[in-house]
């Protein structure tokens, strides 16, 4: 079976070609357009992904060696995401899917990180946990099987990845700031600065506080030294920060290991290329003894590979759509 997978949920315009176990190609068009304005403007988002879906698709067929005619299905996000972004690319997958006459799979866009896990080996094994963790999301995700999912909790407010960029964003740092964030923790003190940690009650969490905090420990200095000071302790400011937010995820996984008795933890989502809490999980896996699995760095930020095999899961089990698919802004 050969799967051609479509994401366009937000700001990546992607597709990729996944065959026999394989991922033949993931092409991704960033759209750095948004870097300007220090986050995605939806409208501009769509139009981008207008521009360059053609493209991508175009450009994933040829790096996988095949004709367009010998794909069997199209896997396409259908949401969560930005609903114009999620038009352009459903819209797309169903003039295609009607031009070659294949079935057409609607993919969660959040299930699709969580089995971008199944591309390589080795891949989790059932019951598992997932920690999803993005831009838009955190959630744990107890995984009892394919498309068996129990949400056990998620943010309240603001999620992990919307943290680092609004954060980075006081600091001055550029869009995405997640991973400049990251980038610059590796040289900094995580306890040089002490944020708070929200742990709230269950599987829950909440970032808004953190935000607040990290304001107001920026304004508690003149404006007219502002600068100097963040530019002084930005390492420091990037690790703590970092801290802050990894800590309260990696509790909540040990409570979820501990309480469900699981053997094995995946990483989702965008923040999953996170380094201080790839590194910490490393440390409670090894600690509580179970298996750590973790997407390679390609697939954990937004990608058509995670879309095309998550399309394949689901038409083994005959899960397919058909021309009336509708995209979810909410999914």
């Amino acid at each position: 079976m050969i799967i051609l997978g479509i994401e366009s949920s937000c700001d990546e315009t992607s597709a990729a070609i996944f065959s026999d176990g394989v991922m033949r190609s993931n092409i991704i068009a960033t759209q750095a357009i948004h870097e300007q304005f220090g986050g995605v403007v939806p409208e501009l988002a769509s139009r981008a992904h207008q521009q360059k879906i053609w493209g991508t698709v175009n450009q994933a067929v040829q790096e996988a060696g095949i004709a367009l005619e010998e794909i069997d299905t199209i896997a396409v996000t259908n949401g969560p995401g930005l609903m114009g972004a999620l038009l352009v690319g459903l819209s797309f997958a169903k003039g295609l899917a009607l031009r070659l006459n294949k079935p057409i799979v609607g993919v969660n866009h959040m299930d699709a990180h969580i089995y971008a896990n199944f591309i390589d080996d080795p891949k989790p094994e059932f019951p598992f946990l997932s920690l999803t963790v993005s831009g838009g999301h955190t959630q744990l995700v107890l995984i009892k099987d394919y498309f068996d999912h129990e949400l056990l909790g998620q943010t309240r407010d603001d999620a992990a990845g919307e943290a680092f960029d609004k954060i980075g964003k006081m600091l001055g740092l550029p869009y995405p700031a997640g991973p400049v964030i990251d980038r610059l923790a590796k040289d900094g003190d995580p306890d040089a600065f002490l944020f708070p940690q929200s742990l709230l009650e269950g599987y829950e969490f909440s970032y808004s506080g953190l935000k607040t905090a990290v304001l107001y420990r920026l304004q508690a200095v003149s404006e007219v030294e502002r600068e100097q000071f963040i530019k002084e302790n930005l390492n420091d400011l990037c690790a703590s920060v970092s801290h802050a937010i990894t800590e309260p995820l990696i509790k909540k996984v040990k409570k979820a290991v501990r309480e469900f008795k699981l053997k094995t933890v995946v990483l989702a989502g965008g923040v999953s290329a996170n380094n201080m809490l790839r590194t910490k999980m490393e440390a409670l896996a090894k600690k509580e003894r179970f298996d750590f699995i973790a997407p390679k760095m390609a697939y954990c930020t937004d990608n058509a590979a995670m879309i095309a095999v998550t399309g394949a899961l689901k038409a083994e089990r005959g899960l397919v759509d058909d021309l009336s698919l509708k995209p979810f802004a909410s999914l």
